[in-house]
């Protein structure tokens, strides 16, 4: 079967191009998932209905639409449309399309749409090319990318441009993509039966392009077009793991991927992690619960865990995946060998109960705010001994209310560095006493 909708000769070259490219939104409507960027009163469309040169930064993940923004930008307005990869294009076929761009705006009047994928690939003679046509408005100038643009793009070029922030797609967004793919003539004649969208869905994790290469590949394997789970694994090469986000396999997997982890068992843990990430589990879910364990089960055992867990998180934010498995990876195996201890959120867990259940007390009156005026006559910071002042910068001196006095919320395990602290606590503890 011919998953293709006929067309007419003259569009065959059309009907060659891949699905994704093909259905490429031709409309600001169209576009999905990005109605804060394209809705009305925006500067997008503000920027299109009144025709005027631009300069753009789009940040978003990858299949969210940064360059389908750049085309239905320049469609809209009527803008001559020139499209250069920072990562196989350099310098001199930027001044090359800057030089067409001159001369076309000059012959007749018609702006160029310059739009350059994966900017942050530029180095900095690279971008700094592209200033002189920026400030001159000789180009209408857009450039896309998947990093922070305020750590991957010049300030000069930055500061010249709308920095504009895609939003990563939901699966809602994802799945209109779909619908639209399988009822637009541009599209393919096919069905997704059973469980094929949701897994197509889970499959494409928030990647639009994502999802319309896996549909096309899965509507050429089917021989009668229907599109079944079967189907699909074999047209993309990888199973589609059965694993609901929002049903018992989310939560048994995630608290085996901790258990793991915890459980010191580092290639189960990294089992976990697989499992997840192909099922299109959401990577910054992920990243957030190695950071809440960092302190839960490890705290100051190995206090660079967290810092592990903190970076792989804003790595996750940088870069996305495919490549953010690889920071995800080196944290779980951080977090896996690291010596565990839970003593920090048994510590804060304590506190917390005995402040529900009202044990609170008054705070020592030389401990309270002395700096208003009036303070003074109320006695509040009357004998309060300031640390530095004295040897190693402890001193003996009540903290704690009277009620919690003696109190002890943190102990300290010999696990690790939090060895190191055990000590170190025991002879604050004894300065402060007085002993």
């Amino acid at each position: 079967m011919d998953s293709l909708f006929d067309v007419p000769a003259e569009d065959a070259q059309k009907a060659n191009e891949p699905l994704a490219v093909r259905m490429r939104p031709r409309t600001l409507e169209e576009v999905v998932g990005q109605e804060h960027l394209t809705g009305p009163g925006t500067p997008i469309r503000q920027l299109v209905e009144r025709d005027a040169p631009m300069s753009l930064v789009l940040w978003g993940p990858p299949g969210t639409g940064k360059t389908t923004l750049a085309t239905v930008i320049s469609q809209a307005s009527r803008r001559r449309f020139v499209e250069i990869s920072a990562v196989s294009d350099g310098v001199k076929q930027v001044r090359e399309a800057i030089a067409q761009a001159k001369r076309e705006l000059g012959m007749s009047g018609r702006q160029t749409l310059l739009f350059v994928d994966e900017v942050h690939r530029f180095n900095k003679a690279q971008q700094d090319a592209l200033l002189p046509a920026v400030e001159n408005r000789w180009v209408s100038f857009i450039g896309a990318t998947t990093e922070n643009p305020f750590f991957s793009v010049n300030s000069p070029l930055l500061s010249r441009s709308l920095l504009l922030t895609l939003q990563p797609l939901g699966d809602e967004h994802v799945r209109k993509v779909l619908k639209r793919a399988l009822t637009d003539e541009r599209g393919v004649k096919a069905v997704l039966a059973g469980d094929a969208e949701d897994n197509l869905v889970r499959l494409a994790g928030g990647d639009a392009r994502r999802s319309l290469t896996y549909l096309e590949a899965a509507a050429l394997v089917s021989a009668d077009g229907e599109i079944t789970v079967d189907v699909l694994e074999k047209a993309v090469d990888s199973a589609a793991v059965r694993y609901d986000r929002d049903g018992d396999q989310h939560y048994d997997v995630i608290s085996a991927f901790i258990k793991s982890i915890r459980g010191s068992d580092v290639d189960a843990a990294l089992h976990y992690l697989a499992r997840m990430i192909v099922a299109g589990e959401d990577a910054r879910f992920i990243a957030r619960r190695l950071i809440v364990h960092a302190s839960e089960d490890i705290g100051m055992a190995d206090p660079t865990a967290l810092q592990t867990a903190v970076a792989a998180a804003r790595a996750v934010e940088y870069v996305g995946l495919p490549e953010a498995r690889i920071n995800l990876a080196q944290a779980v195996v951080h977090l896996s060998l690291a010596p565990k201890s839970n003593a920090v959120i048994t510590a804060i867990d304590e506190a917390m109960a005995d402040v529900r259940r009202g044990v609170v007390g008054h705070v020592p009156g030389h401990l309270r705010d002395a700096h208003y005026r009036g303070a003074e006559k109320l006695g509040h910071g009357e004998g309060y001994l300031y640390a530095h002042d004295h040897p190693g910068g402890v001193v003996a001196q009540q903290y704690a209310p009277d009620e919690l006095e003696g109190r002890r919320y943190y102990r300290p395990t010999r696990h690790g560095a939090e060895s190191r602290w055990s000590e170190v606590l025991e002879r604050i503890r004894t300065v402060l006493k007085g002993r």
